[in-house]
């Protein structure tokens, strides 16, 4: 399977996220640190994520997209655009319940002439356990659905965090 990647670009008001292959939990830390700086991003006019290329995402790296829907929501006029090709990974962010957050869109569309590459963040072991943590509340936070999927899982990990 193809390990996942990321890129980023942003020209004329539109900020481009672009996911490709495997997105694993692993990358969450690269995608959160795009959280906070994109909600400030001066001359944000519209956001984009193109997950054309993503085969697989995980729930964790949902939750991060989940995150960035979220922080950029108060700010831009319009919800973020999500472009999706895989039937898998578009019935997964119905079934999470994105299209309350963001626009589906499965069509294909321009691309800026030049992304990017943001490379993969080192995570330790406590800091990941917070970051997992972090996204599937945010999953929470989306629907009644999702609260009652991931509420033993947060349950678990909050139990973990205490004894440590």
């Amino acid at each position: 399977m193809n390990e996942g990647r990321i890129q980023a670009a942003f020209e004329e008001g539109t900020f481009v996220l672009k996911l490709s292959g495997d997105v694993r939990l692993t990358l969450c830390a690269t995608l959160d640190q795009q959280v906070e700086p994109l909600a400030e991003l001066p001359g944000l006019e519209r956001v984009i994520v193109d997950l054309r290329d993503v085969v697989n995402m995980d729930s964790t790296a949902l939750g991060f997209l989940a995150k960035i829907a979220l922080a950029v929501r108060e700010r831009l006029p319009n919800q973020p655009l999500v472009m999706v090709e895989h039937p898998d990974v578009l019935q997964m962010l119905e079934v999470m319940g994105f299209q309350q957050y963001v626009t589906i869109v499965e069509a294909t569309g321009s691309e800026p002439d030049r992304f990017d590459e943001l490379p993969a963040m080192e995570s330790g072991e406590e800091e990941l356990r917070s970051r997992i943590l972090e996204a599937h509340r945010t999953l929470m936070q989306m629907s009644e659905h999702n609260r009652m999927e991931f509420q033993p899982l947060v349950e678990l990990l909050e139990s973990q965090h205490q004894s440590h």
